[in-house]
């Protein structure tokens, strides 16, 4: 027994010392001042540029019609149809407790899947401020069960004047008449004093809210980045969708891909079996370039918008999606 153990520790010693030999002689004579690259130094070559991740958004499942299939579902399916990450519908959760956002979490994580976007609705177009406060209180309310979840980033909107249905604007390309009396400008105006108010809750909670091209005031790439560069925080980034521009959609993307606001999600659409509403040939090819160029590393979120059964009509989109992305 006294063997073995001096054996043993004549092992240990031995090994302790070779492992310190080990680090000298990695370290040489270089100090630790010396290894380390500094800001005021030239940056290092960009590594080979890795694939963007692919999730899926829960509206896949759910378009606003019929019975909404559950978070629970949802993500089921997008573990098994080899998705990386799951963005989720705010409004298309039947439970947004503490205790239904934590089995969701738990659920992602047992399945691999990243839980990487919060897709959220508010508005701001209102000249009624308590109106306005109602909804500033709701979105801080949303950040929070962001931050619940671990999710980094929430899609946000400008909301819209409302004097016509969504089918309605649809058919009109987005395109809404103005709340008689008033202007866009002093709608932009109550979007970013909204918008500035939330911030501190988002900064608190460590999530970046996405200002999205989505109708109302957003409907435009200018519309957008005249509220985020106004605003310029580096808690207001842009969620950008592929398929939000009606007209001149490429010179629209690029000018977002582009812009000193940075990307924080792109939302792509797809539409196998025909639009719900409208249909738009994508150029994915062309989109991966732009995003390249403007060195966007995030996610791609899959919005399938088709008419075609989600079970088919998601796993083509996904393998579309890979095709150009990867």
């Amino acid at each position: 027994m006294k063997t073995m153990e001096f054996d043993r520790r004549n092992f240990i010693k031995q090994s302790a010392m070779l492992g310190t030999a080990g680090t000298l002689g990695l370290t040489g004579s270089v100090s630790a001042k010396e290894n380390l690259w500094h800001a005021d130094s030239p940056a290092p070559k960009d590594p080979e540029r890795r694939a963007n991740r692919i999730g899926m958004s829960t509206y896949c499942f759910w378009h606003f019609r019929g019975e909404k299939l559950g978070m629970k579902e949802c993500i089921d399916h997008a573990a098994r149809m080899g998705f990386d990450g799951v963005e989720l519908l705010h409004v298309q959760m039947k439970d947004d407790s503490n205790s239904a956002l934590q089995k969701i979490k738990r659920q992602c994580h047992t399945l691999g899947l990243d839980l990487m976007g919060f897709s959220t609705h508010q508005g701001f177009v209102y000249p009624d401020k308590a109106k306005r406060d109602r909804e500033i209180a709701k979105t801080k309310s949303q950040v929070e069960k962001a931050h619940e979840l671990g999710i980094p980033t929430m899609r946000i909107n400008t909301g819209r004047w409302g004097l016509i249905g969504f089918d309605e604007l649809m058919k009109n390309k987005g395109i809404e008449p103005r709340l008689e009396g008033y202007s866009d400008d002093d709608g932009f105006e109550w979007v970013i004093d909204s918008i500035e108010k939330i911030l501190p809750t988002a900064e608190k909670n460590g999530v970046v809210l996405g200002l999205e091209n989505h109708w109302g005031l957003g409907r435009t790439a200018q519309g957008v980045l005249r509220i985020a560069e106004a605003i310029d925080s580096p808690w207001l980034g842009l969620t950008l969708d592929t398929g939000n521009f009606l007209e001149n959609q490429y010179e629209q993307f690029e000018a977002m891909t582009l812009s000193k606001i940075p990307l924080q999600l792109i939302q792509a659409k797809t539409y196998f079996g025909g639009g719900r509403w409208y249909e738009l040939d994508i150029d994915y090819a062309r989109i991966a370039r732009m995003l390249k160029k403007a060195r966007y590393r995030g996610y791609i979120s899959l919005e399938f918008e088709g008419n075609e059964d989600a079970i088919t009509g998601v796993p083509k989109s996904l393998a579309l999606l890979r095709k150009h992305f990867a």
